[in-house]
């Protein structure tokens, strides 16, 4: 019996390469990829490789990279260049087994395009497009895909669900991952695409109604109902001859995309797959009987080996203290949870050579991860409390989803015993401050600083509107923004940021900020909002169109208070004689008129006049006119703002730049506004008891 079956797997295996009789191939079939692959009948790119088995892996563990594998020759699907195109059918047997339980990254996809060396990102873009891309008729690229991420900045709907992409990722049309089930009823029936189980998509476009169909199930027989279907006219997006294949990504988090078999034809259904007959994945094994004295045997050993770890897992457990330990309410926390020896490792043992900063939160390094070989800044803070830190990485798990081109990703995190460790993408550049402030050797001309203000305009809008529930940042200024390699600009340090739903009223009393972008209202109320983010952002807006700080302790009485400076100054007529001395006069004055009324547009005292980020980002995009500042900022009387509402604490932190970076001490206003001195654990910080670092 199983030399049978190996045969035939050798026959099917035979026939994977050949195509109907022409010249372009109209009909593939692999069942197993291992001998396509020694034909060049199957092109791979990136990190994809087919193992021993014939199972083609598009990814592995690693995260950020993504791998390609395509048919060699271009598929007719048009008659004539300017024809329509031919229907067509498609079936694939894939598996996609996630680094951990019920967290993808990121997904794969059939795809159709008009080339195979794509210029591509991976993460989110899936390995199809890049971020210049997204959407250019150009890219003449149809796929449908697997997704087991939600990205936002694309309008994913969850992080389980099919879609049809057509030149973007912002799907045409998509659905959460079901199939129906055979019967008079067709029930609906949920499907974990990141199951770890060989599972069969079908793809099939009718030329005559127009339509793409995509079917999938967890087994060979096809049900009768598509779960997704699209009508679409295709002649447009389809050139007359097309590569045809696969792409999958990974991101912060890793999965392994497997194909194990595929079939396509034009002009017809495409040949019948049989789950049973492909190769196993990697570690399952096919199942046949074993004899009665190998399998007491295997028994036998089994149970020995399950005493041994036994054993040696609690002597492990007793030796180490549960030092490093995974709690149960940490198991469905995401994103990824490194291990300290690993970090240890990036960082050459948080040696102070590798030492990028320091601040009231703890210490931050630079470190390179042992196995992607990726940069990373990874903060170091001691704690004290087992509650403080069960808030603290309920709080990574929210914010670690966050998803956004102009936010510093969170990458990972780990604790151990009195530790917490933060892991971030690694900016190049430093933080925006020392370009403002310091003394650098390179000035950031007006052009770029424009492309960081609407880069954080941008991360901010998302934050208050484009993610799931609203996040507040809370401290929002040139420090915590974060140039990578191509200065970009991107929002960081979410160590004060707080979510919650759209719509609720996100109450605190607990207060944080930095002083000079803390909201008036906020002290007396004790709640941030987003119309306080927006007044911490108008700060930023003067403080990079002027090159100063929002309160400048070395300037004279009439000169302190930079938001008073430039209201003065407008009113003259004159206001661009605050712009920074050291861009020498060489500005766009409209620009720079815009931001500098923004900004005075946000800084109002009242809330209520205030702009949202959407229309600050509209006029920064030039979709709307600045409205000229007809009223001072602190025309509405500030000491009135939020009366009525509680105010219990009052703790603010001093701009990164008026203090030691490398001193850890922290300041709290208390009720009679005096100022002193203090010392706070710094997880009570991160859960919105302290100060901010």
């Amino acid at each position: 019996m199983a030399p049978l079956t190996l045969l035939l797997i050798f026959l099917s295996s035979f026939t994977a390469s050949s195509s109907a009789a022409g010249e372009y191939p109209t009909d593939l079939f692999f069942s197993g990829f291992r001998r396509a692959a020694a034909a060049g009948n199957i092109t791979l790119s990136g990190i994809a490789e087919i193992d021993g088995r014939g199972v083609l892996r598009l990814t592995n563990e690693t995260g950020r990279l993504m791998g390609h594998a395509f048919y060699p020759s271009p598929v007719r699907f048009k008659s004539s260049p300017g024809g329509g195109v031919s229907s067509f059918s498609t079936s694939f047997v894939f598996a996609v087994v996630p680094e951990y339980p019920k967290l993808g990254g990121h997904g794969l996809a059939f795809v159709a395009s008009a080339a195979r060396d794509l210029r591509a990102l991976p993460s989110q873009y899936l390995g199809l497009l890049n971020a210049g891309d997204v959407g250019n008729f150009s890219n003449h690229l149809f796929a449908v895909e697997l997704d087991t991420v939600q990205d936002f900045e694309f309008g994913d709907i969850n992080d389980n669900h099919i879609g049809i992409d057509i030149n973007s990722l912002v799907s045409n049309a998509s659905a959460a991952a079901a199939y129906y089930a055979a019967g008079e009823n067709s029930t609906k029936l949920d499907l974990n695409l990141k199951s770890g189980k060989a599972l069969q998509a079908w793809i099939d476009y009718d030329s005559g109604e127009k339509v793409i169909s995509v079917t999938i199930a967890p087994s060979s027989v096809k049900p009768t109902k598509p779960i997704l279907s699209y009508k679409v006219d295709l002649s447009p997006i389809f050139r007359e001859f097309m590569y045809v294949g696969f792409s999958a990504s990974t991101g912060l988090l890793a999965s392994s995309h497997y194909v194990m078999g595929w079939s396509f034809r034009i002009d017809g259904a495409a040949r019948a797959l049989e789950i049973s007959s492909l190769p196993p994945l990697p570690g399952a094994r096919k199942k046949h009987p074993p004899s009665t004295a190998l399998a007491i045997g295997i028994s036998v050993l089994c149970v020995v080996l399950a005493g041994s770890a036994v054993f040696l897992v609690v002597l492990i457990v007793r030796r180490i203290k549960n030092a490093d330990g995974v709690e149960e309410w940490e198991l469905e926390i995401g994103p990824h949870r490194f291990s300290y020896q690993e970090l240890k490792k990036a960082t050459n043992g948080f040696k102070e050579k590798e030492l990028l900063g320091q601040g009231g939160f703890g210490k931050v390094y630079r470190g390179t991860l042992p196995n992607s070989k990726i940069q990373v800044a990874v903060k170091r803070i001691s704690h004290e409390s087992k509650q403080g830190l069960r808030e603290f990485v309920s709080e990574i798990s929210s914010i670690g989803r966050l998803r956004h081109r102009n936010l510093v990703q969170l990458v990972g995190w780990c604790r151990k015993r009195g530790d917490l460790l933060l892991v971030y993408e690694y900016m190049a550049n430093g933080s925006l401050d020392k370009y403002l402030f310091d003394e650098p050797q390179v000035t950031l001309d007006w052009e770029q600083r424009i492309h960081v203000v609407k880069g954080v305009a941008s991360g901010l809008l998302y934050l208050h509107e484009g993610y799931e529930q609203s996040v507040i940042h809370r401290d929002v200024k040139a420090s915590n923004v974060l140039l990578d390699d191509e200065l970009n600009g991107r929002l960081g340090d979410f160590g004060l940021a707080r979510l919650y739903d759209h719509g609720s009223n996100p109450g605190t009393t607990r207060v944080v900020g930095t002083l000079g972008y803390l909201a008036p209202e906020t002290p007396r109320t004790g709640k941030a909002s987003m119309s306080s983010d927006v007044f911490a952002f108008g700060a930023f807006l003067l403080e990079v169109a002027c090159g100063r700080r929002p309160i400048e302790h070395e300037a004279g009485p009439e000169e302190l208070v930079l938001v008073d400076l430039v209201w003065e100054r407008y009113k003259e007529g004159r206001v661009l004689d605050l712009v920074d001395p050291k861009l020498k006069g060489e500005f766009n004055e409209g620009e720079v008129m815009a931001v500098l009324k923004l900004g005075l547009l946000c800084s109002n005292c009242n809330p209520m006049e205030r702009p949202t980020m959407r229309h600050v980002v509209r006029c920064l995009d030039g979709e709307l006119d600045v409205p000229e500042v007809a009223t001072a900022p602190s025309g509405f009387d500030c000491t009135r703002a939020g009366e009525g509402s509680r105010f219990e604490d009052f703790r603010l932190s001093f701009p990164s730049s008026c203090f030691d970076k490398r001193s850890s001490s922290s300041f709290v206003a208390n009720r009679d506004n005096s100022f002193a001195s203090l010392s706070t654990s710094p997880i009570s910080i991160l859960t919105g008891r302290g100060d901010s670092g």
